[in-house]
């Protein structure tokens, strides 16, 4: 297994998810765990849905910031 920071974006909000990416000989490698890609799924369903304090305790939340032209 290797470690992982995987980006979900939603809205104003970003967040950094820490995964496990696990190798094989397969052709569909490298491949998440099934726990891994529902913790993605419930950080995404929770920014959609504004509850921003619930995706804190599962990965790391940004808001992001637009910068006016110079």
């Amino acid at each position: 297994m290797t470690k992982h920071t995987k980006l979900v974006r939603e809205g104003d909000y970003v967040a950094e998810v820490d995964v496990d990416l696990i190798q094989t000989d397969q052709p569909w490698a490298p491949y998440l765990s099934l726990a891994d890609a529902r913790r993605l799924d419930e950080v995404r369903s929770a920014l959609k849905q504004g509850n921003v304090a619930f995706a804190v305790k599962l990965a790391r939340v940004y808001r992001l910031t637009p910068i006016a032209a110079m």
